[in-house]
């Protein structure tokens, strides 16, 4: 296997995190999300609920939200400390051998490797919020809003700590969307790929 790293970026209400968890499943290889959620919060002492909040989304929606966050004599926030964690996690994960691993900025914490595939799931928007509809249990409106504050949030969080431009396509390998090609054409491509 030439690229045994892959990561997953998505859009919210894509399916990306199924598509992942189905890849690794297929190929039998480590899957870390939420595995990587508890890991963060062991080797951190911060709460489960605060990673998953805070790890992958900014604090507020507005890239300068991170200026107005609190932080400590050394000039960091708790954001900054969990991001530092959540890099060292996921740069131990993969020394640890072939895996998957959702979002938190792992296509750009993992750059310099030359065994990784980056990958980014997209969707339609109707399609998006009929999915957030039916997991979520929310209204139309409410999805739509959902869809896109999370998104804003990964966005800003991603520009913030790695520079670049969240789902623009020169940080990935390939741009897959899923509403277009369905789950098991885009797991179907991504497993030949490898």
């Amino acid at each position: 296997m030439v690229n045994k790293i892959i990561t997953i970026s998505r859009e919210f209400g894509s399916g990306g995190r199924f598509i992942g968890a189905e890849v690794a499943r297929k190929l039998g290889i480590a899957y870390y999300d939420k595995e990587l959620i508890a890991r963060v919060a062991d080797e951190s002492g911060f709460a489960k609920e605060f990673i998953e909040q805070k790890g992958e989304l900014s604090p507020r929606k507005g890239f300068f939200s991170y200026a107005f966050t609190g932080r400590d004599a050394s000039g960091l926030s708790v954001e900054d400390k969990l991001y530092t964690v959540q890099r060292r996690v996921i740069l131990e994960l993969a020394e640890k051998g072939p895996c998957v691993i959702i979002g938190r900025n792992a296509d750009q914490i993992l750059r310099d490797r030359d065994d990784i595939l980056n990958i980014f799931i997209s969707g339609d928007e109707t399609v998006k919020i009929a999915r957030i509809c039916k997991m979520y249990g929310k209204t139309e409106n409410e999805a739509r809003k959902m869809l896109r504050d999370v998104d804003r949030r990964r966005a800003t969080n991603y520009a913030y700590y790695t520079d670049e431009v969240w789902g623009q396509a020169k940080n990935y390998t390939l741009c897959l969307n899923r509403s277009k090609l369905g789950f098991d054409k885009c797991e179907e491509i991504i497993i030949g790929l490898l």
